[in-house]
């Protein structure tokens, strides 16, 4: 960061003097690992493992900054009691219909927001069922 985005980084070296610690996450030594507190050099592979180690470790106990996460993301907002994960219904996203191999998106919605069809579906049935990136190319070949 401290050579790709250098405009940015001065906050991190704001904050760096106001006391925060900061990490560096990258299998280089760069100027940002040469000012950091801490360098994990991570092998090619596992960043996206380390990455929700840290995400677990941060709600597991709590350090987040929590009157920011309900006033600027949607983690305040309930899911449906009737929502399933992938891991409770053998890794497919809830919605799956097997007998037509799609999905029904209604039973996406949150908690108290009412059905809504997407502006997309409409359009689905003026061109018919296509493969997904697909849709308007009939007939051309690359």
């Amino acid at each position: 960061m401290a050579e790709c985005h250098s405009v940015g980084f001065q906050w991190v070296m704001v904050a760096k003097a106001r006391g925060a610690t900061v990490i560096h996450v990258d299998p280089r030594f760069t100027r940002t690992t040469a000012v950091a507190d801490m360098h994990v050099p991570l092998r090619a592979g596992s960043d996206i493992a380390f990455l929700v180690g840290i995400v677990n470790y941060i709600l597991s106990t709590g350090k987040y900054f929590h009157e920011y996460v309900l006033a600027y993301t949607n983690a305040a907002t309930m899911l449906r009691e009737d929502f399933r994960d992938v891991d409770e219904i053998d890794g497919v996203f809830y919605g799956y219909d097997p007998e037509t191999g799609t999905y029904d998106t209604k039973t996406w919605n949150y908690d108290g927001v009412p059905d809504q069809t997407p502006a997309a579906a409409g359009e689905e049935e003026q061109i018919g069922n296509t493969r997904p990136g697909r849709a308007g190319r009939r007939g051309v070949r690359r």
